[in-house]
C-alpha cells in the first residue's frame, strides 16, 4: 500500500502535469497542464494502462528493494 507510482511530463524543465496513482488520476500544475489532465482523465484506457504500469512496474521490483535492506 506504500508504494507510489509517479509519471511526470515535463517541458522546459517545468512540470506540466503528472499520474499520481495514489490519487489514480492525472493532475495539472500549468493552464496547458490542467488540459491535458482533464483529457486524460477522461480516456479510461489511459488510466487503466497507467495502473497497470504500477502493478508491472513496482511490485515486481519491490522484492528486489526490501531484501537490499
Amino acid at each position: 500500500n506504500d508504494i507510489q507510482y509517479i509519471r511526470s511530463n515535463f517541458y522546459n524543465k517545468l512540470e506540466i502535469f503528472r499520474f499520481d496513482s495514489n490519487l489514480g488520476k492525472f493532475v495539472g500544475y500549468t493552464e496547458y497542464g490542467v488540459k491535458q489532465a482533464e483529457y486524460r482523465n477522461s480516456d479510461p484506457s489511459i488510466i487503466g494502462s497507467l495502473r497497470a504500469q504500477k502493478e508491472t512496474v513496482c511490485l515486481n521490483n519491490v522484492d528486489i528493494d526490501y531484501r537490499t535492506k
